[in-house]
């Protein structure tokens, strides 16, 4: 099994914002503005959310519901825009995926979801960023990878094994994700790691340290991970992190500087037993 800590939603180029942690805890992944897609935020199934008066408070009027989105990876669609038959799925391609491919990442392997966020406040009728909250990484949703799907290549065949597909982005518009590296990848209808959930995906409905990257007291790229993650004596690192100065011990966990460039950091559980423990104590939290 491999592990796949894979970088999503709103960063400093597209979105520009941090997503929010709301103050009950309730953590709100926006997906990235994208006009060529047909979906809008209010599209975004987050019940009892105020999406719009935070869109448009915290960009200071420049996103709204009414703005295009990249609904990817699409864990949660609101019932009435699912396809009979529709799952869990995300989208890879251009580097993202040529990088996956090389590592070997598909079936039984899993993708957790982490993102750029910090905690709102309602002040005078308006959402504002907590003044002292920090900017942190947080996981906020994951996928068991039952299928891998080559969409452009064997597009015909895909759609007539699963035509919900058509409504995902990578799929609904060809014209613009044409590649032969485009792939879809598809959850499974039952959890390895989380017995109560639907399917083998979902979202991460509440913010707590479990679901946190970022160190206290440094800024949101460096990570304190249990001190498994440490590579060495034959142990390849996870992707895109040599051996090196960007590990660092500390006490009984290891600080990691993450790498600025690179969407997916991946993670060959072979060689770290302590992956399947970890994860189940992670996804005990799902929901």
């Amino acid at each position: 099994m491999k592990l796949c800590f894979s970088r999503k939603g709103f960063d400093s180029q597209y979105g520009r914002i941090p997503s929010p942690i709301l103050p009950d805890g309730r953590i709100v992944p926006l997906p990235i503005p994208a006009a060529h897609d047909d979906l809008t935020m209010k599209d975004v199934d987050l019940e009892g959310v105020d999406l719009e008066g935070l869109l448009s408070d915290l960009s200071r009027g420049r996103l709204s519901i009414a703005t295009h989105v990249h609904l990817d990876p699409d864990l949660d669609r609101a019932a009435d825009h699912r396809l009979p038959g529709w799952r869990p799925a995300l989208g890879q391609t251009g580097s993202a995926q040529g990088h996956l491919a090389r590592q070997r990442f598909g079936v039984g392997d899993i993708f957790l979801f982490f993102g750029w966020f910090r905690r709102v406040e309602r002040t005078r009728d308006r959402w504002r960023y907590a003044p002292l909250a920090p900017n942190l990484h947080v996981i906020f949703g994951w996928l068991e990878v039952a299928e891998v799907l080559p969409i452009v290549t064997q597009r015909a065949e895909c759609l007539s094994r699963h035509p919900w597909i058509a409504a995902h982005p990578h799929v609904a518009k060809p014209d613009h994700y044409n590649s032969p590296l485009n792939h879809l990848y598809i959850a499974g209808t039952a959890s390895r790691y989380a017995p109560h959930s639907v399917f083998a995906a979902g979202r991460f409905t509440k913010f707590n340290d479990l679901l946190r990257l970022s160190a206290e007291g440094y800024t949101r790229t460096v990570w304190r991970l249990p001190g498994w993650f440490m590579p060495g004596n034959a142990r390849p690192p996870l992707s895109y992190h040599p051996e090196g100065d960007c590990w660092v011990r500390d006490d009984e966990c290891v600080l990691l500087r993450s790498a600025a460039k690179g969407q997916e950091f991946v993670l060959d559980a072979e060689y770290y037993p302590e992956a399947q423990s970890w994860l189940r104590t992670l996804l005990a939290e799902a929901v």
